[in-house]
């Protein structure tokens, strides 16, 4: 039988599938997250199951804004591929992960194959953004922003609206730590990209 792991908020389930399979392929957990497709489900490089709950409506507010924002400059900037909340991806190092938005250079996602692209692509997003919503676990969300960077993200947004503070990673520097910031920019991986704040931190 699975064993519960605890985690420190109790709104999420990390069960530990080793003692009931010896491992699941990727292809098999495409088939559990189809199966089940009323639950968000991500898996550790460890293999522990992760259930998450849905988020609340201030949280739903800020991620549907935050695609808007982005999302119009992934249009006119015409270099990468964008993704909302909903999209899985098999890090390099086996965790299948999905960020609140992430965005992906066309060289890269160009060099997938049709299949790999329609199923979780197994592949590090190169931007990657977590929203921080009460039920997550700040720890929780810089250990993922951490495994982002170490499996190939170039630049990682941790924006955290109860605090009203940014963590800004970024692969071989330091972690940045922004105090209410009114904007943070994507440069020099998204040109011209700048982020407006104020409606998440007001």
């Amino acid at each position: 039988m699975p064993t519960l792991v605890a985690q420190p908020q109790p709104d999420k389930l990390a069960i530990n599938l080793n003692g009931l399979i010896a491992k699941i392929t990727d292809n098999e957990f495409f088939e559990l997250c189809r199966n089940n497709a009323d639950l968000r489900m991500e898996m550790t490089k460890e293999g522990d199951l992760i259930i998450m709950p849905p988020t609340g409506g201030e949280t739903s507010g800020y991620n549907f804004d935050l695609v808007l924002d982005f999302g119009s400059w992934v249009r006119r900037d015409g270099t990468g591929k964008g993704f909302e909340s909903n999209a899985m991806f098999v890090l390099p190092n086996g965790a299948k992960r999905m960020p609140d938005m992430s965005w992906i250079k066309l060289e890269r996602w160009n060099q997938l194959t049709d299949t790999q692209k329609k199923s979780f692509p197994p592949i590090c997003p190169d931007f990657v953004v977590e929203l921080r919503s009460p039920s997550d676990s700040l720890q929780d969300l810089k250990d993922k922003m951490t495994e982002y960077i170490e499996n190939g993200a170039q630049l990682g947004w941790l924006i955290d609206p109860i605090q009203k503070k940014v963590f800004v990673y970024r692969p071989g520097s330091e972690l940045e730590e922004f105090d209410n910031p009114a904007s943070i920019s994507g440069d020099p991986l998204l040109k011209g990209f700048t982020l407006d704040l104020k409606s998440y931190f007001g």
